[in-house]
């Protein structure tokens, strides 16, 4: 399931307080999603790591109570005590049978030991799969069947309209757009340390960003994301000087038209990051006559990636002429 249509499902299990587990490949952004949907109800967000756990962690340490003669349980600091939120249990197959035991009692229950999970909390879960042959250990079925299960599967359209929204850098949208499939390279029966995953290209755009100096971006970017990728992404960085003045065009709505395919798709993500940081219907309706004479998929690619970004336009006059344009490829 697309990231897109998870957090609309998930958002709505929250609600529900229905326990649910989220699988998926590391590195794709399972727990972002979570605690960007816990911002965006304004829920607390609490993010247990389960495979750093003993079981005393969950079930908290006993102690003698000498009031009352027996001993009773002390809950763990960590757990809530009241109002709204979400308890993110990350990594729960990665940890030991006997963790994953407290873990059952605590989503069955919504308790464990003498600690009860406040009426507000909603239980989230998430994990990688055997097949990505991390360190996993089999679910039991009983503890399985306490959730409902949802795959995360990854996107480009889904990943670019996070990017812009998220200031990261052009040059790194522009690639994806023009390489999907360097999103995402994960191989487990590779063994390579370095690959390529939405996370690993967050931590290109903070290498770009820096200051780092020019001779070492190969190697270091190659640590994040593997050296062949490295060299394709660097390569196609140095189309950046051969863009037309992006303030010309939303401020004059014209322009030299580049015709290469990777100057192209650099100049599109450019355009809209541009007008998304500065949203004035001028340079709104400017972009738009300008993409009239732009080769057709790459003001297509413009207009949907602005529109999936929350840019109205079809107010625009000059979005009436784009429609009447490119019309036949909107059907």
């Amino acid at each position: 399931m697309k990231a897109s249509r998870l957090t609309s499902a998930i958002g709505a299990l929250i609600d529900s307080k229905i326990p649910t587990f989220l699988w998926g490949p590391p590195g794709i952004g399972k727990s972002s999603i979570i605690k960007q949907l816990s911002l965006a109800k304004e829920l607390r967000f609490i993010d247990l790591r389960l495979s750093l756990m003993d079981p005393t962690d969950l079930k908290g340490i006993p102690f003698y109570d000498k009031h009352e003669h027996h001993s009773v349980w002390a809950p763990p600091s960590f757990l809530p005590k009241s109002g709204e939120g979400i308890l993110f249990l990350d990594e729960l197959n990665s940890a030991p049978p006997a963790v994953q035991a407290s873990a059952y009692q605590l989503i069955l229950d919504r308790q464990v030991g003498e600690y009860v999970l406040p009426a507000g909390w909603a239980i989230i879960a998430a994990g990688n799969r055997e097949s990505d042959r991390g360190v996993v250990y089999r679910m039991p079925t009983p503890l399985a069947n306490r959730f409902v299960h949802l795959e995360m599967e990854v996107d480009s359209n889904d990943w670019r309209d996070w990017a812009f929204r998220s200031g990261i850098d052009e040059r790194i949208i522009a690639y994806i757009g023009y390489k999907s499939e360097d999103l995402f390279t994960f191989d487990p029966t590779l063994g390579e340390k370095s690959f390529a995953t939405p996370r690993s290209w967050e931590f290109v755009n903070g290498i770009l960003g820096s200051g780092m100096d020019e001779n070492l971006m190969l190697d270091v970017i190659s640590g994040a994301i593997g050296k062949e990728r490295a060299i394709a992404f660097l390569s196609f960085a140095k189309v950046m000087h051969k863009l037309p003045d992006i303030e010309t065009i939303l401020q004059k709505g014209e322009g030299e038209y580049p015709k290469e395919p990777e100057v192209l798709y650099t100049l599109s993500s450019v355009l809209v990051s541009s007008v998304l940081k500065d949203p004035q219907e001028q340079r709104l309706e400017n972009l738009l006559n300008y993409t009239l004479e732009l080769q057709s998929e790459f003001s297509v690619m413009i207009v949907q990636d602005l529109q999936r970004n929350g840019i109205s336009m079809e107010h625009s006059d000059a979005f009436t002429t784009w429609v009447r344009k490119f019309a036949y490829l909107l059907a």
